[in-house]
């Protein structure tokens, strides 16, 4: 069993504190991106309804002038001397959907980190585990924290370190802590928050 200093046990929970901070942080991040995200969706619906409208005015006034004219006098109509639509409010709307275009892209990287967190719960991932416990009161690290697994395996509760993407990563990161002393540190498979298997250790 590994025995940790008192000193580094103090710089772990500074870590993890420091890691709970930076995660309350983007949380925040992710919620003031949501109230964007709603006012974006709103103005969106906003900009297709008035342009809808703006739509049926102007086929219902073409289709108007259309029937009340005759062919002679809508010719003379098309020619260019009506405009309904300034250059100007042309612009305005451009620029609207241009802002609306960079506000698509700000969401789609909210949307992203959403799609990667349900990534990890949803496919296989490795983790290494240093330590497993009979009850279920771990103090060391909160399940906030987007690096560290707890998972019940029947009657233990195990605490894993990381979230690795392939098997190469997770034993690089199982060498270094045995080599900080946690000599009984092994990788293992998890998906869906639970264990599959125990993985070879090199």
């Amino acid at each position: 069993m590994p025995f940790i200093e008192e000193s580094d046990l103090l710089e772990l929970h500074k870590d993890i504190d420091k890691a709970q901070i930076i995660n309350e942080r983007l949380l925040d991040q992710i919620k003031f991106k949501n109230k964007e995200l709603k006012k974006s969706k709103i103005q969106r619906n906003v900009l297709a309804g008035v342009t809808a409208l703006f739509l049926i005015g102007t086929l219902t006034v073409t289709s108007f002038t259309a029937g009340l004219s005759s062919s002679n006098s809508f010719e003379k109509q098309n020619n260019g001397n009506n405009l309904l639509v300034s250059i100007d409010s042309l612009d305005a709307i451009k620029s609207r959907i241009d802002n609306l275009k960079i506000q698509n892209e700000e969401l789609s990287l909210v949307k992203e980190f959403y799609l990667a967190k349900e990534f990890l719960e949803k496919e296989k991932i490795y983790s290494v585990q240093v330590k497993s416990f009979v009850e279920n009161n771990i103090t060391l690290a909160s399940e906030a924290l987007t690096n560290t697994l707890f998972v019940k395996t029947n009657p233990y509760y195990s605490y894993s370190l990381g979230n690795f993407q392939t098997l190469s990563e997770a034993q690089k990161f199982r060498k270094q802590l045995v080599d900080l002393g946690f000599q009984d540190a092994f990788v293992a498979s998890y998906k869906e928050g639970k264990r599959l298997k125990i993985e070879s250790p090199n």
